[in-house]
């Protein structure tokens, strides 16, 4: 379920462009894939904005809404802007796109958004679309724990490191200049099942989590120097083959 809001006013823009990690000039192209950090770079929430007649509008799993709103008016103070949830509702497919609906930045694979008076989607295996590309969904493999860049969202079209400041965005540079990352998400192949949030083990050291799985693979959050050979999470083998 999404939570459709509009953001009006004179500083809506100014005031969005510096909360969130991408850049809205990007709005002119279509929909933007973007996140709200805290002020320590970790993960508040992900969300999709498009702009119509004018007015940027914000798409949100239903889950995280009031806290995003809430920490959206926080950071409001003065600044002459509105927001206000709306009655639209989102139906999202993969095959012929129809008429006004948008494609999903974080993959082309991922198809197309539609906003309108219906909401429902065309059967598309979602999951197994994540899992085959990696693709973190709000509330299972983003936590309050997440740093974005370990969630791939440089690969996700999520993050812009040339539009300047943002909260968290000191945090997410520094992270970006590392000569790699030591942790984040991977698609692991999964022989046997296991629940989503199951601790993964290598040799009987902890490294890392399983989550979403489907037709054999799995998302994993992983400690990548411990994950060099089988693994195991909850009775389920697990193997990581860096591409």
């Amino acid at each position: 379920m999404r939570s459709i809001h509009q953001i009006t006013g004179s500083d809506a823009h100014h005031f969005l462009q510096g909360l969130i990690t991408n850049d809205l000039a990007k709005l002119a192209q279509g929909l933007v894939y973007t996140a709200m950090l805290t002020p320590q770079g970790k993960y508040l929430a992900d969300f999709f904005l498009f702009e119509r007649d004018g007015v940027i509008h914000l798409d949100v799993a239903k889950t995280i809404a009031p806290g995003l709103i809430q920490r959206l008016n926080m950071y409001r103070l003065r600044a002459e802007v509105q927001i206000s949830e709306v009655d639209l509702k989102v139906q999202r497919g993969t095959g012929e796109a129809p008429a006004n609906a948008l494609a999903d930045p974080r993959h082309a694979d991922m198809g197309w958004r539609l906003y309108g008076a219906d909401a429902g989607d065309d059967g598309t295996d979602w999951d197994a679309l994540r899992v085959a590309h990696c693709i973190p969904e709000t509330g299972i493999e983003l936590t309050p724990d997440t740093f974005i860049l370990e969630a791939g969202f440089e690969r996700l079209n999520g993050v812009d490191f040339r539009k300047g400041c943002y909260v968290g965005q000191e945090v997410t540079a520094r992270m970006k200049h590392k000569t790699e990352l030591r942790k984040g998400l991977a698609t692991v192949e999964v022989d046997g099942t296991a629940p989503v949030g199951s601790d993964i083990t290598a040799g009987g050291k902890p490294a890392g989590t399983l989550y979403t799985q489907s037709g054999g693979r799995g998302i994993a959050y992983l400690r990548f120097d411990r994950a060099t050979g089988p693994m195991e999470a909850a009775g389920a083998a697990v193997l990581y083959t860096r591409a």
